[in-house]
């Protein structure tokens, strides 16, 4: 079955040298809930750990992961540059307008986005938290903040059913 979400705006990912795979993983998962194009990581502390693979959903297999020694090399030139990093001068994702089409760039949790990725960036967003996040949830909070914030291409009950798991068939009984 198709999922809905892919007929949404394009959006690809990209990760500077991300730590573990389980937060690759919980990426990747993301990726396909909210219709990503694809996910772009550097460094080399994922594929020295990819072995523990956490990609339960297997999205890895819709959804190109691909190495690059250069986020900046791999920008798709359709979409504009989002880094999403704690840096002084960036927007709220609150009150961020997402673009039609973005690649959006998230630090590692132990370092961050280096000045030259700031530098060529469309646009600087934060998540406005006490602290930081870690990596899986910060895209899943950019992902859905996105999905939220874009027209519906389908909801309700036809968008639950093509997501939920084969095992949840419970409904919402109206009471009299």
């Amino acid at each position: 079955m198709s999922n809905p979400a892919k007929t949404r705006t394009a959006a690809v990912i990209g990760l500077v040298n991300p730590k573990s795979p389980a937060n690759i993983g919980s990426v990747m998962r993301a990726a396909g809930c909210f219709g990503a194009a694809g996910v772009f990581y550097t460094g080399t502390r994922f594929e020295r750990a990819a072995r523990f693979n956490t990609d339960t959903k297997d999205i890895s297999s819709r959804i190109p992961l691909n190495a690059a020694s250069d986020l900046l090399d791999v920008a798709p030139a359709d979409c504009k540059i989002v880094c999403i990093e704690l840096v002084e001068g960036a927007i709220s994702l609150a009150d961020f307008q997402h673009p039609h089409a973005a690649f959006y760039i998230f630090g590692p949790e132990d370092g961050t986005i280096s000045q030259q990725l700031i530098d060529h960036a469309d646009a600087v967003v934060y998540i406005p938290t006490t602290g930081c996040l870690n990596l899986a949830a910060t895209v899943n909070i950019v992902l859905y903040d996105r999905s939220a914030k874009s027209p519906p291409t389908t909801t309700g009950d036809v968008l639950i059913r093509a997501s939920r798991d084969t095992n949840n068939r419970v409904k919402v009984r109206t009471h009299p």
